[in-house]
Parts: C-alpha cells; structure tokens; sequence
C-alpha cells in the first residue's frame, strides 16, 4: 500500500505554504587575527601612562597637551585616589611655630602670674586650662565662629557654591586630597583677595568669585589647598592663639601711657617725671639683664615675616604641582597691575594664612610702593619675586 501524497491529505491544499526558515547570514572571512576577536578591556590599574587611569590624571594630562584648560570638563566621574599622607608640616611651618614661640612665652608668663593671682594655690589649674586651649583653634564650631566674628566671613549662597564646588572637587582631586574635610566661606569685599585660616577654612572674596574666570579661581583655590596640606595655616593660628595674652597686655600698656599723656597734658608734675623715670629705668635694667630674650622679642617679627614669605612661595608651587601656574601666574599679573594703577579694586590679596595681605593696606594709596621697614615686615613676596619663581614652570 503505497503512503498518500501530500495532495491527497484532506485539507491540505487549504493550508498556507509554511514560511521558509531564515537562511543564516555567513560570517565575512576575518582578513586578520585582529579581526576576529575584539582586544579585552584593560584591567582596572593596568592601564599604560599613556591612557586615562584616573580622572584628574587624565584632566593633568589633557591640561599639558594644550587641548584644554584646567578649569574645562569639570565634574570628574570615576574613582578620586586619595593620597595616604592628607597633611604635612614643612620647613616653613616648622619656622613659623619657632618664630612665634617668643610671644608664646611672654603669654605664658602673663597668664602664670595671673592665675597665682586669681586663683591662689591652685594657680597651676589656670595654666594648664590655657595650655589646653590651643585645640579649640581645630574645633569646627569655634573655627565657624573665628571666620564669622573674626575674619567676616560668610557661608557661600547655593549660586556662589554652585560654581566654588566643582572647581574645589577639581583642585582636590588633582592632588589627592579629600575636599569635604574644608569648608568654602565668602568674604564681602571689593578686592581680589583669599585665605586659609584655621584648620579647615578656605575663604575668596566676593570680587575675586565675580571677577576671575573658572581657571584663575582655581588657581587661587590651589594656592590656599597648598597653606592647609604644608601646615602654614594651622602652625599661623596655633601661635597666634597662644599669643593673644601678650598682645592684650601690650594693648592695655599702650593705652595706659596714652592716658597718662592725656591726662598730664603736657603739665608733668616734678613726682609724675619722678615716676617715668623710675619705670623707664627698670624696664631698660630688665631688657640689659635679659638682653638675649629682649634681642629675641625685637627681631622674631622680622623673621616671622621672612618665613611666611617663604610659605607663600612653596604653596604657590603647590599650585603649580596641580597643573594650575599659567593661572596662577596671570592672577598674579592682574595684581601687579592694579597695584601700579592705585585703583579701588587693587588686589590687596591672595592671602596666605588668616587675613593678612600681599601688599600692606596702605601700599595701594602710596601707589604700590613701600618702605623698608614695610618689606621687612610684610608676610607676602612683592608679585616680581613670586612670578620670578613661577617662571621656570610656565
């Protein structure tokens, strides 16, 4: 019996044609090995010096090929490396705590002999309260409170930290360094000026967030970043803190002798000269017995001085390590111009530790130009010795 065809099945000349299978597309010949199998992606950490391991190396790298500027691309994804070492203490510091140790003793003197005074047997106790003091200067509510009341400084508006933030996360991540340890505060002033106080403050000036493009802000940023990682800003206010006893008794001495001037108006009686005379004596006996430490009182200004000039330098060349001196070097150019000009705007500024100034306050209205005794004392290098020091780098 043969088997029926498929013509002679019941209803199946009603069916529809079952569809044909897709014919499978031949692979083309691979022409090379290379071809054929894709190269695996490089293992995280192997990557060659030449390709972008990291973000801000890549931002470093792309900054000094000339393809972009330092303040371009910012919001950097990926993992930030962290270095180990977050803050040192340099040669710099380490002068600037030696320097101020002077003031320091002539505090502790003072504060001694008060608590003998005040609280009788236990005087010891006072002592070493205000020894102990010195570590509210790293407190973060005290700082808070030095940056408001002392220094005048505000918190920044979410504008203003909208464009502060993503250039901090740019200048912390080249270095290393973790940004949210520091606070980012404003300052309500007409001049091209910033900061680092304490232990964790970072201040600009209202001007200087208006008037500075992305990169030269970052700059600045950098600059300050280098006082805080090299210990010029903790070291600065840590010796300023144990120094306040001194300045407050050399205050109420100055002002004690301009009452007695007033007060005498020129009608020195023969006990009042009597008097001035016997204080004056002892006060040179004491210095000529003490000649050392009197010598020692008289020039730790002036060498103070002289070591944070130093510190200005080295964290200028922290900026430059991160990538940012041409910046740098054209903030620095802008304030060498407004100082020869006189303006109003003058940069009296990119301070170093605490609120001091490149120039002295009245540098500007004499036209830029200071006395001896002024470059002496003065806690910033004039601009012709700091971009004298930056060009081996531009």
């Amino acid at each position: 019996m043969t088997a029926p065809s498929d013509s002679d099945h019941p209803g199946r000349s009603s069916l529809p044609e079952a569809p044909a299978y897709p014919v499978a597309v031949p692979f083309p010949s691979p022409r090379s090995p290379a071809e054929t199998i894709p190269p695996p992606p490089p293992y995280p950490g192997s990557a060659t010096p030449s390709e972008a391991a990291h973000p801000a190396e890549e931002s470093k790298r792309q900054f000094d090929s000339g393809k972009r500027a330092p303040h371009e691309g910012l919001g950097l994804r990926g993992r930030v490396h962290l270095a180990k070492r977050q803050r040192g203490i340099d040669a710099t510091a380490v002068g600037q705590l030696f320097f101020q140790l002077p003031s320091f003793l002539v505090s502790l003197v003072i504060v001694a002999t008060l608590s003998r005074l005040l609280v009788p047997g236990v005087g010891w106790l006072g002592l070493l309260l205000w020894l102990a003091s010195g570590a509210m200067a790293f407190h973060r509510p005290t700082e808070r409170a030095l940056a408001r009341h002392l220094l005048n400084l505000r918190h920044p508006t979410p504008r203003e930290l909208s464009r502060l933030g993503p250039l901090w996360r740019e200048v912390t991540a080249r270095t290393g360094v973790e940004g949210r340890a520091y606070e980012l505060w404003i300052e309500e002033s007409e001049h091209l000026n910033a900061l680092a106080a304490a232990g964790h403050i970072v201040g600009v000036t209202r001007f200087s967030l208006e008037r500075l493009s992305d990169g030269q802000l970052a700059a600045v940023l950098a600059h300050e970043l280098g006082h805080h990682v090299r210990g010029h800003a903790w070291s600065l206010i840590l010796g300023q803190w144990y120094g306040v006893p001194g300045r407050f008794a050399w205050a109420a001495a100055r002002r004690l002798i301009l009452l007695f001037t007033v007060v005498s108006r020129g009608r020195m009686t023969l006990w009042g000269m009597v008097l001035l005379l016997a204080v004056g004596a002892i006060v040179l006996a004491v210095a000529w017995e003490y000649w050392f430490l009197t010598l020692t009182l008289l020039a730790a200004p002036y060498l103070l001085a002289a070591v944070t000039r130093r510190a200005e330098l080295r964290a200028d060349h922290h900026a430059v390590a991160a990538g940012f001196g041409p910046l740098l070097a054209e903030v620095l150019h802008m304030m060498q111009a407004a100082e020869r000009e006189g303006g109003h705007a003058a940069a009296t500024a990119l301070s170093g530790c605490g609120k001091t100034a490149v120039i002295d306050p009245g540098t500007a209205a004499r036209g830029g130009r200071r006395s001896l005794l002024g470059k002496l004392l003065s806690s910033h290098p004039d601009y012709h010795t700091r971009l004298h020091h930056l060009a081996p780098y531009l």
